[in-house]
């Protein structure tokens, strides 16, 4: 590169926002050194949160990234409201349906999917390496509801081969996704908006989207349309009426529930 071209290329980057803020600086293990984490283990910090997105649709006016980001900014708060808590970086890839034929979320585009037992192995060799390396608590924290199950399973089959060396345990911290359609579709239906009220991209996620990171939704274009349905990407509900507001309530719940449950699991462990 010649001395005209980086200096253009540092000037464009200039303005860019950096990937490791200090938050992030914090609890994140992808914005620390290898002796940055190594001192944290050597003083105390033995809990780490493995956070699983997905990149599937989620209607024409959200981003596919949608899970991923929500996982990675809620799993930061979980951390910082813990202490000694860091963040392993988030899985983004996930089963999402087959590709021959096209099913689920796969028969739209940007959608990207793996077999179940490739996003096992996943799972269990980043949970193994975390465990090598010294944490003794490894949390599974999921944002995508496809997956749940499969989580909770590797948890308990993890913990039954590590059951020996009885130093490392893993937590599935179902509680985190069970808010949305739980305490958080509650409280929604309590403002009046039952009827907008689905299963996927409807009033509930979209809000909690807007709450979270709102670059990720079209809300100009959302305001204006008209009532979506599965052959938009929308599974039930309507997102129209979706507000940072309202999602603001629903992520509140799922960070509190996350909390709760690994600081509960946390006093138990001997």
């Amino acid at each position: 590169m010649t001395g005209s071209m980086a200096a253009a290329t540092a000037e464009d980057m200039a303005g860019v926002a950096p990937a490791c803020p200090p938050a992030a600086r914090q609890v994140e293990l992808a914005c620390q050194c290898w002796t940055e984490i190594d001192e944290a283990l050597k003083a105390g910090t033995r809990t780490v949160i493995l956070p699983v997105g997905g990149t599937e649709q989620s209607g024409p006016y959200m981003a596919v990234g949608k899970h991923n980001v929500r996982a990675h900014v809620l799993a930061d708060e979980i951390a910082r409201r813990l202490g000694h808590t860091l963040v392993a970086p988030v899985l983004t890839y996930v089963p999402e349906g087959s590709t021959h034929p096209r099913t689920g979320h796969m028969r739209f585009a940007g959608t990207l999917s793996i077999p179940p037992a490739v996003f096992a192995g996943l799972v269990e060799g980043a949970a193994e390496s975390l465990r090598a390396q010294g944490f003794t608590t490894i949390v599974f924290l999921g944002d995508h509801g496809g997956y749940q199950s499969q989580l909770a399973g590797l948890a308990a089959k993890l913990d039954r081969r590590w059951a020996k060396e009885r130093t490392t345990k893993v937590l599935f911290v179902g509680a985190y996704y069970d808010v949305i359609a739980g305490s958080y579709a509650d409280h929604l239906r309590q403002q009046g908006y039952g009827v907008a009220l689905g299963k996927h991209a409807d009033i509930s996620d979209t809000s909690l989207m807007l709450a979270v990171d709102p670059s990720l939704v079209r809300a100009g274009l959302l305001r204006q349309a008209e009532k979506l349905d599965s052959a938009d990407g929308v599974y039930g509900g309507d997102p129209r009426q979706a507000t940072a507001e309202l999602g603001r309530a629903g992520v509140a719940m799922q960070v509190q529930a996350a909390v709760e449950a690994i600081s509960s699991f946390n006093r138990r462990r001997p």
